[in-house]
């Protein structure tokens, strides 16, 4: 079965974690992914550091850029069901430490975007070093905006920076977090808000359980459309895995019926 190049298919991988447990994780998302394939999805999205969980332990716990055995897992597994595995983990390049968000496709190749915005609250900016470039990537003609957890939080970061030839940047924001339950309704608002801002698509995608630090997660992740209206949303915090449609061709149709990017202000993004 294949799907129309104006659809994309995304998975929603929302699971508990095993604190600093890189291989106990991922033996749990294989599990839980099945027979998972491009057959069913074309993208499958996993949560923030979902190897060892929201990890401040980064010289423990980051492995090596370019010899990360859970980046190699991310590689295989697309290799295996033969579509696009992103999600975020701990990395160390150059003497750096990076919170990740790797965009793995079936062929092997690999783009990654390092989080911006460290959770100083978590002393996040104390233990990983800030990325200085947005990543926008391609899959069956949507542009998509990799983001990570308190990225969210920053609309200008994440604000639609038109192109020369065309006033939209990406079709699609993904943000994938560790965004714990107390702070579930800024997280909810925060996703509809990006979507209705930047008349796009977003997918935020959350962790559920405990961590180590005690803090607890109700994951609360969305599919969220271009006006803000929830396509999938599970607010009960429990695991699954769901496959949802979106349309390029809808996406197209409202911002021509309702162009309000048309009356956005100029600005740019200076670093």
């Amino acid at each position: 079965m294949t799907n129309s190049l104006s659809e994309l298919r995304s998975t929603i991988v929302q699971c508990d974690l095993r604190w600093e447990d890189p291989n106990e994780n991922c033996h749990r998302i294989d599990a839980l992914l099945g027979d998972l394939s491009h057959n069913q999805t074309d993208l499958i999205i996993l949560p923030e550091m979902f190897a060892t969980g929201f990890t401040m332990n980064s010289r423990e716990m980051a492995q090596h850029a370019h010899e990360s055995e859970v980046i190699q897992w991310m590689q295989q597994q697309a290799k295996k069901r033969r579509c696009v595995v992103t999600g975020s983990v701990a990395v160390k390049e150059d003497n750096h430490y990076f919170n990740r968000m790797v965009w793995a496709k079936p062929d092997g190749a690999i783009t990654y975007y390092d989080k911006r915005h460290l959770f100083r609250m978590a002393g996040e900016h104390e233990r990983y070093a800030m990325g200085h470039e947005r990543v926008v990537v391609e899959l069956k003609g949507f542009r998509i905006l990799l983001t990570v957890c308190y990225d969210l939080r920053f609309p200008v970061w994440l604000r639609q920076q038109p192109l020369a030839d065309q006033p939209f940047e990406y079709d699609l924001l993904i943000c994938v977090a560790n965004w714990p339950k107390p702070r579930a309704h800024p997280w909810r608002i925060l996703l509809q808000a990006r979507a209705i801002e930047n008349l796009s698509y977003v997918i935020g995608v959350n962790r559920v359980g405990s961590d180590a630090k005690g803090n607890d997660y109700s994951g609360d992740s969305m599919l969220v459309d271009f006006k803000g209206q929830l396509i999938c949303d599970h607010p009960a915090g429990h695991a699954f895995v769901e496959t949802h449609t979106i349309s390029l061709e809808q996406l197209s149709a409202f911002r021509e019926t309702f162009p309000a990017w048309q009356d956005a202000d100029d600005f740019r993004i200076v670093l």
